[in-house]
């Protein structure tokens, strides 16, 4: 019976290739873009107030929001804030409207952030204002403290988020996976 070949010199090089690439995408930092639908299960349209719907939430950058809206009677116009006020559309700096009424936007920048609907839906509460944040860092990881306060070397290796010993421990159990799927081969 032949065995096929992939081109590697044994089976346990390959599997040893496949677990060091599943341990460095398990290393890669995530981000958490989130995409927040505008109005939530009411959409944009008019009689929500979306100053309510905003106030407990937090935009970063990286975040997006998703303006779901019945395409033939309104529209998503990004505004200054006066023109925000005066619910004026004459003048949008960005006319987000797709005329899908599934409009994506990218909250790129840290700034305030002006929206209105036109055709006369400002009036009647169809506007929303936003604050983009910069993304906030991740959390460091805390260090143990010694008795006399300060933290000791050995604490500061082993506490990186898990970055240098996840990484050594998969390096032995994957050698030892290895070494244990040789010996099976050899058997074989």
């Amino acid at each position: 019976m032949e065995r096929l070949r992939i081109g590697f010199a044994s089976p346990s090089v390959a599997l040893v290739m496949v677990l060091t690439c599943f341990a460095f995408v398990a290393m890669i930092p995530q981000t958490s873009s989130v995409r927040y639908i505008v109005g939530a299960n009411m959409g944009w349209t008019n009689n929500v107030n979306y100053t309510i719907w905003a106030q407990d939430k937090h935009f970063y950058t990286e975040d997006w929001l998703f303006f779901v809206y019945d395409r033939n009677q309104m529209n998503v116009l990004e505004v200054n804030q006066t023109d925000y006020e005066n619910c004026n559309s004459d003048h949008p700096l960005h006319n987000w409207t797709t005329g899908a009424g599934r409009d994506v936007v990218p909250l790129n920048v840290s700034r305030p952030f002006y929206f209105i609907s036109g055709k006369g839906y400002c009036y009647g509460g169809m506007k929303l204002a936003v604050t983009v944040e910069k993304t906030p860092p991740p959390p460091a990881a805390a260090l143990p403290a010694t008795k006399n306060g300060a933290s000791s070397s050995s604490s500061q290796f082993m506490s990186f988020g898990g970055q240098i010993v996840i990484p050594a421990v998969l390096a032995i159990v994957i050698n030892y996976v290895a070494a244990t799927w040789d010996s099976f081969i050899r058997l074989c």
